[in-house]
């Protein structure tokens, strides 16, 4: 597994770099069988560490956790723990996936666009309807059974997913409704 261990105003030292492998990488290989890397990112806020580790798996899925400590080390722990439930409540369906599906994931390659937010007064007229981008990114689409995509999405942490459907080989969409249930569109 590759890792990715920085901080974000502060120095993250050999002995930390170390104990990060050694500990996310117990924690990982416990609950998936083929991690392929890990992003670690250490910041500090008003006296608080923060610790945001992301750890994608070669079957496309992508666990995310976070977490908040006094201590730097105390915070990576938590982050860990939280890191370690999440991929323990979804093993079985991770293995039950994993039997199914004998290559990884394919990923498709999509535009992403970051449009400039209006500033100017609610009341005003926009001289242009053409939004401003701000940033123009090149994202990955997976392709994945609804089941999956649904995972993927509580695995992340993210209100929507779009995927291509395995099934119709169609972009689809699945998102957390304001009720708490799971929609999927379809078209």
């Amino acid at each position: 597994m590759r890792y990715q261990i920085s901080g974000k105003q502060i120095d993250v030292g050999d002995a930390l770099k170390a104990y990060v492998e050694r500990e996310l990488a117990g924690a990982v290989q416990k609950y998936a069988e083929r991690p392929t890397d890990a992003h670690v990112v250490f910041s500090r806020i008003a006296g608080e560490y923060t610790c945001e580790a992301t750890v994608h798996l070669s079957t496309g899925l992508t666990a995310q956790a976070k977490a908040h400590e006094h201590e730097v080390y105390a915070a990576f722990d938590q982050c860990c723990e939280k890191m370690e439930k999440q991929l323990r409540r979804y093993k079985r369906r991770l293995k039950d996936h994993h039997r199914a599906r004998s290559e990884p994931v394919e990923l498709s390659g999509a535009a992403s666009y970051i449009l400039a937010s209006e500033t100017e007064g609610e009341d005003s007229e926009p001289e242009s309807l053409q939004p401003i981008i701000v940033a123009e990114m090149e994202t990955r689409i997976p392709s994945l059974s609804v089941g999956e995509a649904v995972m993927q999405m509580e695995l992340a942490g993210v209100p929507v997913l779009v995927f291509r459907n395995e099934g119709k080989n169609g972009l689809n969409v699945v998102y957390r409704r304001d009720d708490g249930n799971i929609g999927w569109i379809d078209p």
